[in-house]
């Protein structure tokens, strides 16, 4: 059973190399989802980096799980 079936809150966090496939399968699947984008790729960067680029989309993703 999905989170939105539950009926509990959730966000998913992509990169911006992904956004296109986001839409298109939000389309296909009828569904909005609360997704919150960050610079592409993740893979190669360093734990500050990382660090840095959830403070970035923190207050985001909260206001994704409290709307």
């Amino acid at each position: 059973m999905t989170f939105d079936q539950r009926g509990l809150p959730g966000v998913s966090v992509v990169t911006t190399e992904f956004r296109d496939a986001v839409a298109v399968q939000s389309r296909a699947l009828g569904f909005e989802p609360a997704v919150v984008y960050v610079p592409h790729p993740v893979q190669n960067r360093t734990a500050a980096e990382l660090a840095a680029v959830a403070d970035a989309v923190i207050e985001s993703a909260l206001a994704c799980l409290t709307a």
